[in-house]
Protein backbone atom coordinates (compact mmCIF):
# COMPACT_ATOMS: atom_id res chain seq x y z
CA UNK A 1 0.00 0.00 0.00
CA UNK A 2 1.43 3.38 -0.98
CA UNK A 3 2.19 5.72 1.91
CA UNK A 4 0.19 8.86 2.49
CA UNK A 5 1.33 11.65 0.24
CA UNK A 6 0.48 14.41 2.71
CA UNK A 7 0.82 13.34 6.32
CA UNK A 8 -1.00 15.48 8.91
CA UNK A 9 2.25 15.73 10.85
CA UNK A 10 4.21 17.00 7.89
CA UNK A 11 2.67 20.46 7.68
CA UNK A 12 4.43 21.73 10.77
CA UNK A 13 1.33 23.50 12.11
CA UNK A 14 0.76 23.55 15.81
CA UNK A 15 -2.96 24.28 16.06
CA UNK A 16 -5.24 21.24 16.27
CA UNK A 17 -7.72 22.79 13.85
CA UNK A 18 -5.06 23.41 11.24
CA UNK A 19 -3.69 19.88 11.61
CA UNK A 20 -7.23 18.52 11.25
CA UNK A 21 -7.84 20.54 8.08
CA UNK A 22 -4.64 19.15 6.60
CA UNK A 23 -6.26 15.70 6.50
CA UNK A 24 -9.14 16.86 4.32
CA UNK A 25 -9.03 16.62 0.55
CA UNK A 26 -9.22 19.75 -1.56
CA UNK A 27 -12.64 18.83 -2.97
CA UNK A 28 -14.58 19.14 0.33
CA UNK A 29 -12.56 22.24 1.19
CA UNK A 30 -13.61 23.95 -2.03
CA UNK A 31 -17.20 22.90 -1.44
CA UNK A 32 -17.06 24.12 2.16
CA UNK A 33 -15.77 27.55 1.13
CA UNK A 34 -18.51 28.00 -1.47
CA UNK A 35 -21.21 26.65 0.82
CA UNK A 36 -20.05 29.07 3.51
CA UNK A 37 -20.63 31.91 1.04
CA UNK A 38 -24.12 30.51 0.41
CA UNK A 39 -24.72 30.43 4.15
CA UNK A 40 -24.15 34.17 4.17
CA UNK A 41 -26.77 34.46 1.44
CA UNK A 42 -29.11 32.28 3.52
CA UNK A 43 -28.90 35.00 6.16
CA UNK A 44 -31.55 36.72 4.05
CA UNK A 45 -34.11 34.64 5.95
CA UNK A 46 -33.26 36.68 9.05
CA UNK A 47 -34.01 39.75 6.98
CA UNK A 48 -37.43 38.26 6.15
CA UNK A 49 -38.24 38.08 9.86
CA UNK A 50 -37.38 41.75 10.36
CA UNK A 51 -39.27 42.57 7.15
CA UNK A 52 -42.37 40.80 8.50
CA UNK A 53 -42.01 42.54 11.86
CA UNK A 54 -41.88 45.95 10.19
CA UNK A 55 -45.01 45.18 8.13
CA UNK A 56 -46.92 44.03 11.25
CA UNK A 57 -45.83 47.09 13.25
CA UNK A 58 -46.85 49.39 10.42
CA UNK A 59 -50.24 47.66 10.18
CA UNK A 60 -50.77 47.99 13.95
CA UNK A 61 -50.09 51.72 13.79
CA UNK A 62 -52.36 52.05 10.77
CA UNK A 63 -55.21 50.20 12.52
CA UNK A 64 -54.87 52.40 15.60
CA UNK A 65 -54.91 55.62 13.51
CA UNK A 66 -57.86 54.48 11.43
CA UNK A 67 -59.79 53.54 14.59
CA UNK A 68 -59.09 57.02 16.00
CA UNK A 69 -60.48 58.57 12.85
CA UNK A 70 -63.58 56.37 13.17
CA UNK A 71 -64.00 57.47 16.78
CA UNK A 72 -63.80 61.14 15.78
CA UNK A 73 -66.41 60.56 13.09
CA UNK A 74 -68.75 58.75 15.49
CA UNK A 75 -68.46 61.47 18.10
CA UNK A 76 -69.39 64.14 15.57
CA UNK A 77 -72.21 62.15 13.90
CA UNK A 78 -75.80 62.01 15.21
CA UNK A 79 -76.79 58.70 16.88
CA UNK A 80 -78.98 57.56 13.99
CA UNK A 81 -76.04 57.81 11.58
CA UNK A 82 -73.40 56.12 13.72
CA UNK A 83 -74.39 52.63 12.57
CA UNK A 84 -74.12 53.67 8.94
CA UNK A 85 -70.69 55.18 9.60
CA UNK A 86 -69.47 51.93 11.22
CA UNK A 87 -70.77 49.88 8.25
CA UNK A 88 -69.09 52.20 5.76
CA UNK A 89 -65.83 51.98 7.67
CA UNK A 90 -66.02 48.14 7.68
CA UNK A 91 -66.73 48.03 3.94
CA UNK A 92 -63.77 50.33 3.26
CA UNK A 93 -61.18 48.57 5.49
CA UNK A 94 -62.51 45.01 5.67
CA UNK A 95 -62.31 45.18 9.49
CA UNK A 96 -64.87 43.81 11.90
CA UNK A 97 -65.87 46.75 14.12
CA UNK A 98 -67.55 46.24 17.47
CA UNK A 99 -68.78 48.84 19.96
CA UNK A 100 -69.20 48.17 23.64
CA UNK A 101 -71.13 50.10 26.26
CA UNK A 102 -69.42 51.40 29.40
CA UNK A 103 -70.74 48.38 31.31
CA UNK A 104 -69.09 46.05 28.76
CA UNK A 105 -71.99 44.62 26.77
CA UNK A 106 -71.85 44.85 22.97
CA UNK A 107 -73.83 47.65 21.38
CA UNK A 108 -73.14 47.02 17.69
CA UNK A 109 -71.23 44.69 15.37
CA UNK A 110 -70.34 45.35 11.71
CA UNK A 111 -70.85 41.66 10.94
CA UNK A 112 -74.55 42.19 11.69
CA UNK A 113 -74.69 45.12 9.25
CA UNK A 114 -74.46 45.30 5.48
CA UNK A 115 -70.65 44.94 5.50
CA UNK A 116 -68.05 42.38 4.35
CA UNK A 117 -67.33 39.51 6.68
CA UNK A 118 -63.97 37.80 6.86
CA UNK A 119 -63.82 34.15 7.86
CA UNK A 120 -60.98 32.58 9.80
CA UNK A 121 -59.86 29.49 7.88
CA UNK A 122 -59.24 26.20 9.60
CA UNK A 123 -56.15 24.14 8.56
CA UNK A 124 -58.30 21.07 8.09
CA UNK A 125 -60.17 22.87 5.31
CA UNK A 126 -57.05 23.66 3.24
CA UNK A 127 -54.96 21.69 0.76
CA UNK A 128 -51.50 20.22 1.22
CA UNK A 129 -49.82 23.30 -0.26
CA UNK A 130 -51.00 25.38 2.69
CA UNK A 131 -49.74 22.75 5.11
CA UNK A 132 -46.31 22.92 3.48
CA UNK A 133 -46.37 26.71 3.65
CA UNK A 134 -47.25 26.63 7.37
CA UNK A 135 -44.48 24.09 7.98
CA UNK A 136 -42.00 26.42 6.32
CA UNK A 137 -43.39 29.30 8.39
CA UNK A 138 -42.73 27.35 11.58
CA UNK A 139 -39.26 26.30 10.41
CA UNK A 140 -38.30 29.87 9.56
CA UNK A 141 -39.60 31.12 12.91
CA UNK A 142 -37.56 28.46 14.70
CA UNK A 143 -34.39 29.24 12.72
CA UNK A 144 -34.57 32.98 13.38
CA UNK A 145 -35.95 32.49 16.94
CA UNK A 146 -38.95 34.72 16.18
CA UNK A 147 -41.40 35.56 18.97
CA UNK A 148 -44.68 33.73 18.50
CA UNK A 149 -47.80 35.89 19.03
CA UNK A 150 -50.73 34.43 20.99
CA UNK A 151 -53.52 32.58 19.22
CA UNK A 152 -56.69 34.44 18.28
CA UNK A 153 -59.94 33.01 19.62
CA UNK A 154 -63.37 34.56 19.78
CA UNK A 155 -64.64 34.81 23.38
CA UNK A 156 -67.60 32.67 24.35
CA UNK A 157 -69.41 35.76 25.64
CA UNK A 158 -68.57 38.79 23.54
CA UNK A 159 -68.06 41.48 26.18
CA UNK A 160 -65.52 44.28 26.45
CA UNK A 161 -63.79 42.70 29.43
CA UNK A 162 -63.08 39.58 27.29
CA UNK A 163 -60.61 41.57 25.18
CA UNK A 164 -57.26 42.45 26.85
CA UNK A 165 -56.62 45.32 24.46
CA UNK A 166 -59.92 46.96 25.37
CA UNK A 167 -59.14 46.68 29.07
CA UNK A 168 -55.66 48.14 28.47
CA UNK A 169 -57.13 51.03 26.43
CA UNK A 170 -59.50 51.83 29.31
CA UNK A 171 -56.61 51.86 31.78
CA UNK A 172 -54.25 54.00 29.69
CA UNK A 173 -56.77 56.13 27.84
CA UNK A 174 -54.79 55.59 24.62
CA UNK A 175 -55.52 53.40 21.59
CA UNK A 176 -54.01 49.90 21.79
CA UNK A 177 -53.21 47.54 18.93
CA UNK A 178 -52.08 43.89 19.08
CA UNK A 179 -51.53 41.05 16.66
CA UNK A 180 -52.40 37.38 17.07
CA UNK A 181 -52.22 34.17 15.06
CA UNK A 182 -55.32 32.85 13.38
CA UNK A 183 -55.72 29.03 13.26
CA UNK A 184 -54.02 28.96 9.84
CA UNK A 185 -51.05 31.04 11.18
CA UNK A 186 -52.12 34.22 9.40
CA UNK A 187 -52.14 37.47 11.36
CA UNK A 188 -55.17 38.94 13.09
CA UNK A 189 -54.67 42.66 13.77
CA UNK A 190 -56.91 44.19 16.43
CA UNK A 191 -57.08 47.78 17.72
CA UNK A 192 -59.12 49.18 20.63
CA UNK A 193 -59.84 52.63 22.08
CA UNK A 194 -62.23 54.34 24.47
CA UNK A 195 -64.43 57.19 23.29
CA UNK A 196 -65.35 60.27 25.34
CA UNK A 197 -68.82 58.90 26.13
CA UNK A 198 -67.23 55.81 27.78
CA UNK A 199 -68.04 53.40 24.96
CA UNK A 200 -65.23 51.24 23.49
CA UNK A 201 -64.39 50.49 19.90
CA UNK A 202 -62.72 47.26 18.78
CA UNK A 203 -61.58 46.67 15.17
CA UNK A 204 -60.21 43.24 14.12
CA UNK A 205 -58.76 42.27 10.75
CA UNK A 206 -57.51 38.97 9.36
CA UNK A 207 -54.38 40.39 7.63
CA UNK A 208 -53.77 37.45 5.33
CA UNK A 209 -51.95 39.73 2.87
CA UNK A 210 -49.01 40.06 5.30
CA UNK A 211 -48.46 36.29 5.32
CA UNK A 212 -48.85 36.11 1.54
CA UNK A 213 -46.29 38.88 1.05
CA UNK A 214 -43.74 37.26 3.37
CA UNK A 215 -44.23 33.85 1.78
CA UNK A 216 -43.78 35.31 -1.72
CA UNK A 217 -40.51 36.97 -0.66
CA UNK A 218 -39.39 33.73 0.97
CA UNK A 219 -40.14 31.82 -2.25
CA UNK A 220 -38.10 34.28 -4.30
CA UNK A 221 -35.19 34.09 -1.85
CA UNK A 222 -35.42 30.30 -1.74
CA UNK A 223 -35.35 30.06 -5.54
CA UNK A 224 -32.33 32.36 -5.71
CA UNK A 225 -30.62 30.34 -2.97
CA UNK A 226 -31.41 27.03 -4.69
CA UNK A 227 -30.09 28.23 -8.05
CA UNK A 228 -27.00 29.70 -6.36
CA UNK A 229 -26.44 26.47 -4.40
CA UNK A 230 -26.73 24.33 -7.52
CA UNK A 231 -24.40 26.62 -9.47
CA UNK A 232 -21.97 26.74 -6.54
CA UNK A 233 -21.86 22.95 -6.17
CA UNK A 234 -21.40 22.40 -9.90
CA UNK A 235 -18.70 25.07 -10.12
CA UNK A 236 -17.02 23.67 -7.02
CA UNK A 237 -16.98 20.17 -8.48
CA UNK A 238 -15.67 21.53 -11.78
CA UNK A 239 -13.01 23.53 -9.97
CA UNK A 240 -12.10 20.54 -7.82
CA UNK A 241 -11.90 18.34 -10.90
CA UNK A 242 -9.60 20.77 -12.71
CA UNK A 243 -7.38 21.16 -9.64
CA UNK A 244 -7.54 17.97 -7.59
CA UNK A 245 -7.31 15.35 -10.34
CA UNK A 246 -4.16 16.81 -11.97
CA UNK A 247 -2.58 17.24 -8.54
CA UNK A 248 -3.39 13.62 -7.69
CA UNK A 249 -1.74 12.47 -10.93
CA UNK A 250 1.33 14.54 -10.18
CA UNK A 251 1.42 13.33 -6.58
CA UNK A 252 1.23 9.68 -7.59
CA UNK A 253 4.04 10.18 -10.11
CA UNK A 254 6.12 11.98 -7.45
CA UNK A 255 5.57 9.12 -5.00
CA UNK A 256 6.72 6.58 -7.59
CA UNK A 257 9.82 8.67 -8.23
CA UNK A 258 10.47 8.84 -4.49
CA UNK A 259 10.11 5.08 -4.20
CA UNK A 260 12.99 4.64 -6.61
CA UNK A 261 11.15 4.07 -9.86
CA UNK A 262 12.26 7.28 -11.57
CA UNK A 263 13.26 5.52 -14.76
CA UNK A 264 9.85 3.91 -15.16
CA UNK A 265 7.81 7.04 -14.34
CA UNK A 266 6.69 9.62 -16.87
CA UNK A 267 5.46 12.69 -15.03
CA UNK A 268 2.52 14.16 -16.98
CA UNK A 269 3.38 17.55 -18.48
CA UNK A 270 -0.27 18.60 -19.04
CA UNK A 271 0.51 20.64 -22.17
CA UNK A 272 -3.12 21.73 -22.50
CA UNK A 273 -2.95 23.54 -19.15
CA UNK A 274 -1.60 27.08 -19.38
CA UNK A 275 -2.22 27.93 -15.74
CA UNK A 276 -0.20 27.42 -12.55
CA UNK A 277 -0.99 23.69 -12.43
CA UNK A 278 0.37 23.30 -15.96
CA UNK A 279 3.48 25.20 -14.92
CA UNK A 280 3.81 22.91 -11.89
CA UNK A 281 3.37 19.79 -14.04
CA UNK A 282 6.03 20.88 -16.50
CA UNK A 283 8.36 21.91 -13.69
CA UNK A 284 7.93 18.49 -12.02
CA UNK A 285 8.45 16.74 -15.35
CA UNK A 286 11.62 18.72 -16.02
CA UNK A 287 12.77 18.06 -12.47
CA UNK A 288 12.20 14.31 -12.81
CA UNK A 289 14.07 14.28 -16.12
CA UNK A 290 16.92 16.24 -14.57
CA UNK A 291 16.90 13.83 -11.64
CA UNK A 292 16.96 10.87 -14.03
CA UNK A 293 19.87 12.41 -15.92
CA UNK A 294 21.66 13.16 -12.65
CA UNK A 295 21.18 9.57 -11.49
CA UNK A 296 22.44 8.25 -14.82
CA UNK A 297 25.39 10.63 -14.68
CA UNK A 298 26.18 9.57 -11.12
CA UNK A 299 26.05 5.90 -12.08
CA UNK A 300 28.28 6.52 -15.10
CA UNK A 301 30.64 8.65 -13.02
CA UNK A 302 30.92 5.92 -10.37
CA UNK A 303 31.66 3.34 -13.07
CA UNK A 304 34.27 5.63 -14.68
CA UNK A 305 35.90 6.37 -11.32
CA UNK A 306 36.21 2.70 -10.47
CA UNK A 307 37.67 2.01 -13.91
CA UNK A 308 40.18 4.86 -13.74
CA UNK A 309 41.27 3.97 -10.21
CA UNK A 310 41.65 0.30 -11.06
CA UNK A 311 44.53 0.85 -13.52
CA UNK A 312 46.97 2.72 -11.20
CA UNK A 313 45.99 0.47 -8.29
CA UNK A 314 46.74 -2.63 -10.36
CA UNK A 315 50.07 -1.13 -11.48
CA UNK A 316 50.93 -0.19 -7.90
CA UNK A 317 50.08 -3.65 -6.63
CA UNK A 318 52.22 -5.30 -9.29
CA UNK A 319 55.16 -3.04 -8.47
CA UNK A 320 54.86 -3.72 -4.73
CA UNK A 321 54.46 -7.47 -5.24
CA UNK A 322 57.55 -7.57 -7.48
CA UNK A 323 59.54 -5.43 -5.07
CA UNK A 324 59.84 -8.30 -2.55
CA UNK A 325 61.23 -10.67 -5.19
CA UNK A 326 63.74 -8.35 -6.87
CA UNK A 327 67.24 -8.14 -5.37
CA UNK A 328 69.00 -5.91 -7.90
CA UNK A 329 69.17 -2.31 -6.65
CA UNK A 330 68.57 -0.77 -10.07
CA UNK A 331 65.41 -2.85 -10.63
CA UNK A 332 64.18 -2.07 -7.12
CA UNK A 333 64.73 1.64 -7.80
CA UNK A 334 62.79 1.32 -11.05
CA UNK A 335 59.91 -0.42 -9.29
CA UNK A 336 59.89 2.24 -6.56
CA UNK A 337 59.73 4.95 -9.24
CA UNK A 338 56.77 3.18 -10.83
CA UNK A 339 55.03 2.90 -7.45
CA UNK A 340 55.64 6.57 -6.66
CA UNK A 341 54.33 7.59 -10.07
CA UNK A 342 51.19 5.50 -9.51
CA UNK A 343 50.70 7.08 -6.08
CA UNK A 344 50.97 10.55 -7.61
CA UNK A 345 48.53 9.54 -10.30
CA UNK A 346 46.09 8.24 -7.70
CA UNK A 347 46.45 11.44 -5.69
CA UNK A 348 45.78 13.51 -8.83
CA UNK A 349 42.77 11.39 -9.71
CA UNK A 350 41.28 11.59 -6.22
CA UNK A 351 41.82 15.37 -6.10
CA UNK A 352 40.20 15.95 -9.50
CA UNK A 353 37.34 13.55 -8.71
CA UNK A 354 36.62 15.41 -5.47
CA UNK A 355 36.75 18.72 -7.33
CA UNK A 356 34.37 17.46 -10.02
CA UNK A 357 31.95 16.13 -7.38
CA UNK A 358 31.64 19.37 -5.43
CA UNK A 359 31.51 21.87 -8.31
CA UNK A 360 27.72 21.75 -8.72
CA UNK A 361 27.00 21.82 -4.99
CA UNK A 362 29.33 24.74 -4.34
CA UNK A 363 28.00 26.75 -7.28
CA UNK A 364 24.43 26.35 -6.03
CA UNK A 365 25.40 27.91 -2.67
CA UNK A 366 27.78 30.59 -3.96
CA UNK A 367 26.70 34.20 -4.26
CA UNK A 368 27.57 35.48 -7.72
CA UNK A 369 29.26 38.87 -7.99
CA UNK A 370 29.93 41.13 -11.00
CA UNK A 371 33.28 40.18 -12.56
CA UNK A 372 35.15 42.03 -15.30
CA UNK A 373 36.46 39.18 -17.46
CA UNK A 374 38.84 41.54 -19.24
CA UNK A 375 40.71 42.34 -16.03
CA UNK A 376 40.54 38.72 -14.87
CA UNK A 377 42.04 37.32 -18.11
CA UNK A 378 44.71 40.04 -18.06
CA UNK A 379 45.81 38.92 -14.60
CA UNK A 380 45.89 35.23 -15.64
CA UNK A 381 47.95 35.96 -18.78
CA UNK A 382 50.30 38.16 -16.77
CA UNK A 383 50.79 35.42 -14.18
CA UNK A 384 51.65 32.88 -16.91
CA UNK A 385 54.16 35.24 -18.47
CA UNK A 386 55.71 36.00 -15.09
CA UNK A 387 56.20 32.27 -14.40
CA UNK A 388 57.51 31.72 -17.89
CA UNK A 389 55.68 29.99 -20.70
CA UNK A 390 57.31 26.64 -21.68
CA UNK A 391 58.79 25.95 -25.13
CA UNK A 392 58.75 29.63 -26.06
CA UNK A 393 54.98 29.71 -26.58
CA UNK A 394 53.67 33.28 -26.81
CA UNK A 395 50.46 34.61 -25.22
CA UNK A 396 48.40 37.40 -26.75
CA UNK A 397 45.29 38.98 -25.22
CA UNK A 398 43.05 41.58 -26.84
CA UNK A 399 41.68 43.29 -23.76
CA UNK A 400 38.26 45.00 -24.10
CA UNK A 401 37.45 48.32 -22.46
CA UNK A 402 37.04 48.32 -18.71
CA UNK A 403 33.61 47.35 -17.33
CA UNK A 404 32.42 46.08 -20.72
CA UNK A 405 32.86 42.30 -20.48
CA UNK A 406 31.18 42.01 -17.07
CA UNK A 407 29.43 38.80 -15.98
CA UNK A 408 27.88 37.53 -12.76
CA UNK A 409 29.88 34.65 -11.37
CA UNK A 410 32.28 33.17 -8.84
CA UNK A 411 35.80 34.41 -9.54
CA UNK A 412 37.84 31.39 -8.42
CA UNK A 413 35.74 29.01 -10.53
CA UNK A 414 36.06 31.18 -13.63
CA UNK A 415 39.82 31.42 -13.01
CA UNK A 416 39.93 27.61 -12.95
CA UNK A 417 38.17 27.44 -16.34
CA UNK A 418 40.33 30.08 -18.01
CA UNK A 419 43.59 28.65 -16.67
CA UNK A 420 42.55 25.19 -17.82
CA UNK A 421 41.84 26.45 -21.36
CA UNK A 422 45.06 28.46 -21.55
CA UNK A 423 47.17 25.57 -20.18
CA UNK A 424 45.47 23.22 -22.60
CA UNK A 425 46.22 25.58 -25.53
CA UNK A 426 49.88 25.93 -24.44
CA UNK A 427 50.32 22.17 -24.17
CA UNK A 428 49.03 21.61 -27.73
CA UNK A 429 50.90 24.56 -29.28
CA UNK A 430 54.13 23.90 -31.19
CA UNK A 431 57.41 25.38 -29.97
CA UNK A 432 57.25 29.15 -30.35
CA UNK A 433 53.55 29.01 -31.21
CA UNK A 434 51.00 31.71 -30.45
CA UNK A 435 48.01 31.38 -28.09
CA UNK A 436 45.46 34.16 -28.62
CA UNK A 437 42.80 35.06 -26.04
CA UNK A 438 39.98 37.38 -27.13
CA UNK A 439 37.08 38.77 -25.06
CA UNK A 440 34.21 40.48 -26.88
CA UNK A 441 30.57 41.39 -26.29
CA UNK A 442 27.73 40.43 -28.63
CA UNK A 443 23.95 40.22 -28.09
CA UNK A 444 24.05 40.65 -24.30
CA UNK A 445 26.69 37.94 -24.01
CA UNK A 446 30.40 37.95 -23.28
CA UNK A 447 32.37 35.72 -25.68
CA UNK A 448 35.83 34.52 -24.70
CA UNK A 449 37.83 32.56 -27.28
CA UNK A 450 41.16 30.76 -26.72
CA UNK A 451 42.97 29.82 -29.96
CA UNK A 452 46.15 27.80 -30.42
CA UNK A 453 48.23 26.68 -33.40
CA UNK A 454 48.20 23.00 -32.54
CA UNK A 455 46.70 20.09 -34.43
CA UNK A 456 43.13 21.09 -33.51
CA UNK A 457 40.26 18.89 -32.35
CA UNK A 458 38.49 16.68 -34.91
CA UNK A 459 34.77 17.29 -35.20
CA UNK A 460 34.04 13.74 -34.04
CA UNK A 461 35.91 14.42 -30.78
CA UNK A 462 34.64 17.93 -30.00
CA UNK A 463 31.89 16.72 -27.73
CA UNK A 464 33.75 13.72 -26.35
CA UNK A 465 36.57 15.81 -24.90
CA UNK A 466 34.14 17.24 -22.35
CA UNK A 467 33.34 13.79 -20.99
CA UNK A 468 34.87 12.73 -17.72
CA UNK A 469 38.14 10.78 -17.93
CA UNK A 470 38.31 11.33 -21.69
CA UNK A 471 41.79 12.61 -22.39
CA UNK A 472 43.48 13.38 -25.73
CA UNK A 473 47.03 14.60 -25.09
CA UNK A 474 49.84 15.80 -27.41
CA UNK A 475 52.28 13.24 -28.74
CA UNK A 476 55.29 12.65 -26.56
CA UNK A 477 53.56 13.69 -23.29
CA UNK A 478 54.01 11.21 -20.46
CA UNK A 479 50.90 9.09 -19.86
CA UNK A 480 48.99 9.67 -16.63
CA UNK A 481 49.89 13.31 -16.08
CA UNK A 482 46.23 14.34 -16.65
CA UNK A 483 43.10 12.80 -15.19
CA UNK A 484 40.84 13.68 -18.12
CA UNK A 485 38.56 15.75 -15.84
CA UNK A 486 39.75 19.27 -16.66
CA UNK A 487 37.38 20.04 -19.52
CA UNK A 488 34.51 18.18 -17.80
CA UNK A 489 34.96 20.39 -14.73
CA UNK A 490 35.17 23.46 -16.96
CA UNK A 491 31.85 22.61 -18.62
CA UNK A 492 30.20 22.04 -15.23
CA UNK A 493 31.40 25.44 -14.03
CA UNK A 494 30.21 27.22 -17.18
CA UNK A 495 26.84 25.43 -17.01
CA UNK A 496 26.53 26.62 -13.41
CA UNK A 497 27.02 30.17 -14.69
CA UNK A 498 24.14 29.76 -17.18
CA UNK A 499 26.62 29.74 -20.06
CA UNK A 500 28.04 27.22 -22.49
CA UNK A 501 31.43 26.13 -23.83
CA UNK A 502 32.12 24.82 -27.33
CA UNK A 503 34.92 24.04 -29.76
CA UNK A 504 35.16 25.50 -33.28
CA UNK A 505 37.63 25.93 -36.10
CA UNK A 506 39.82 28.99 -36.12
CA UNK A 507 38.32 31.94 -37.99
CA UNK A 508 41.49 32.41 -40.05
CA UNK A 509 41.21 28.81 -41.35
CA UNK A 510 44.62 27.99 -39.88
CA UNK A 511 45.25 24.74 -38.04
CA UNK A 512 44.53 24.76 -34.34
CA UNK A 513 41.69 24.61 -31.86
CA UNK A 514 39.38 27.41 -30.75
CA UNK A 515 37.55 27.06 -27.42
CA UNK A 516 34.69 29.56 -27.04
CA UNK A 517 32.93 30.54 -23.81
CA UNK A 518 29.46 32.11 -23.90
CA UNK A 519 28.47 33.87 -20.67
CA UNK A 520 25.49 36.22 -20.15
CA UNK A 521 26.37 39.80 -19.35
CA UNK A 522 25.62 41.04 -15.87
CA UNK A 523 23.32 43.81 -17.13
CA UNK A 524 21.24 41.29 -19.11
CA UNK A 525 20.82 38.86 -16.23
CA UNK A 526 17.66 38.68 -14.20
CA UNK A 527 18.42 39.63 -10.58
CA UNK A 528 16.41 36.60 -9.49
CA UNK A 529 19.03 34.34 -11.14
CA UNK A 530 21.74 35.38 -8.70
CA UNK A 531 22.52 32.32 -6.62
CA UNK A 532 22.76 32.52 -2.88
Amino acid sequence: MAPDIASPKSDGMGADGLRWSGRISLTPRILAVNVFALALLAGGFFYLDSYRTRIVDARLEQSARELQLLAIGLESAPPERQGQLIAAYARQTGDRVRRYAPDGHRLSDSFAMNAPRYRLRQPSEEGWQRHVARFLDKAMDRVVSADRPPDFTEPTVDRADAWPEVQLARKTGRPQAVNRYAPDRTFVISAAMVMRDGTSLLATENARDITRTVRAERLRLGMVLAVAALASVLLSLFLARTIVLPLQRLARAAVRVRLGRARQVTVPRLPERRDEIGMLARALSDMSQALRQRIDATDAFAADVSHELKNPIASLRSALDALDRVERPDLRAQLMAIAQDDVRRLDRLVTDIAEASRVDAELSRTRFEPIDLGQLIEKIVGAHEARGVPRGVRLAFARPRKDVAVVLGEEQRLVRVLENLIDNAISFSPDGGLVQVVATVADDQVLVSVEDEGPGVPESEREHVFRRFHSVRPEGETFGKHSGLGLAIARSIIDGHQGRISIADRQDAQSGACFILHLPMAVARDPGMVSE
